[in-house]
């Protein structure tokens, strides 16, 4: 995993050489109580940490603080860190669109996201997905097609993933243009599986706002399965509703939800699998976040930084024979979120504890 990017400031980006310490007595962090395996670690930065529901977090509970380690669930803008001691911003997540990156920049307080940090999380949900529709829909993955449309950390495993099932790959990303790189029309008209991983942007050449809407699922050649886990607008819900409801869409795969966690629940039952944005939660990915976050955290104010967080194990009565779908099932988490879409939030900030890999 590569170090995080710390942006918006050169300030305190030098250690402090012989004064730099293991432990800041004297700074306090305010953190996402639903950010797991940390408190160990930051236990060892400093003993001044509060923990609370990332989407509770308001101005009064930053004021005096030196640093925020947040989640998507927390907008940071000039409402909620304007007038406050806060200098350092991380979010434990690959997006940042929760960040108001140029009031931060204005303001002179560094940021910093963990770009990468659950790629091999999001492409083993992928990954199970396609094995599922293999099974459940009877596609023979070795002759299917499938669009890869954005090909980052995330994107460029899951392809490498679906190229190892024997699926034909097929990748659009306008903006790195690489060599090889296809036109999204030639995914409209070729791919029996679409899945994305984009960020979310609503202007510029290359937007992806409501990037799959009505007039996209109307040139789709081949009634291909739907994949989503970037941000819930990249499609647009109801244009995606309206094409399974047509035929337009054989199936979807929905992880990420506009409006959450208000979700469009009569979207939630028409798709085969639902999931309350949970594609990157593996115990890997996370560990990975929490990792780069204190990393470029005690970078940023001079500290040395913890011993490495560590995932937990699998229960020891856990067998393992080989099937990736005994690893993780997205199928569980879709059971669980069509019976109480109401939890969507508790079944994020409560997800159980799942491995990329037995060990």
């Amino acid at each position: 995993m590569f170090p995080a990017t710390i942006h918006g400031t050169d300030e305190g980006l030098r250690p402090r050489s012989s004064s730099a310490c293991k432990k800041h007595d004297k700074m306090k962090i305010v953190i996402d109580d639903k950010i797991p395996y940390i408190r160990e670690a930051v236990a060892a930065v400093t003993p001044d940490a509060v923990y609370m529901p990332g989407a509770a977090i308001t101005a009064a509970d930053v004021r005096d603080a030196d640093a925020i380690i947040v989640r998507t669930r927390t907008r940071c803008d000039e409402t909620l860190l304007g007038g406050s001691r806060v200098r350092f911003v991380a979010t434990a997540t690959i997006g940042h669109d929760h960040i108001d990156t140029r009031f931060l920049d204005r303001s002179g307080i560094a940021w910093t996201n963990c770009p990468g940090c659950n790629a091999a999380s999001v492409a083993q949900y992928v990954r199970s997905s396609l094995l599922l529709i293999a099974r459940d829909f009877g596609l023979c993955l070795c002759r299917a097609t499938i669009g890869v449309v954005g090909c980052g950390h995330v994107g460029s495993l899951v392809a490498a993933a679906a190229g190892e099932l024997g699926m034909n790959v097929l990748v659009c990303d306008p903006p790195l243009g690489r060599t090889g790189f296809v036109r999204l029309d030639t995914i409209e008209r070729e791919a029996d599986v679409i899945t994305f991983h984009v960020p979310l942007t609503s202007s510029g050449r290359h937007a992806t706002f409501h990037l799959a809407d009505e007039a996209f699922f109307g040139r789709l050649a081949r009634r291909p399965f739907i994949i989503n886990t970037s941000r819930g607008a990249v499609v647009d819900g109801d244009a995606l509703g309206a094409a399974i409801d047509r035929g337009m869409v054989r199936q979807a795969v929905i992880d990420t939800w506009e409006g959450e966690p208000e979700i469009d629940r009569a979207l939630l039952d028409k798709v085969y699998i639902g999931t309350p944005h949970i594609a990157g939660y593996s115990a890997d990915g996370k560990v990975n976040a929490d990792n780069m976050a204190l990393a470029a955290l005690c970078r940023f104010f001079g500290l040395v930084p913890p011993p490495p967080v560590v995932a937990p194990p699998l229960p020891p009565g856990f067998v393992y024979t080989g099937d990736p779908l005994e690893l993780y099932n997205p199928l569980t988490d879709s059971a669980a979120l069509k019976s109480s879409p109401e939890a969507f939030e508790r079944l994020r900030g409560d997800y159980p504890l799942r491995r990329e890999t037995f060990r």
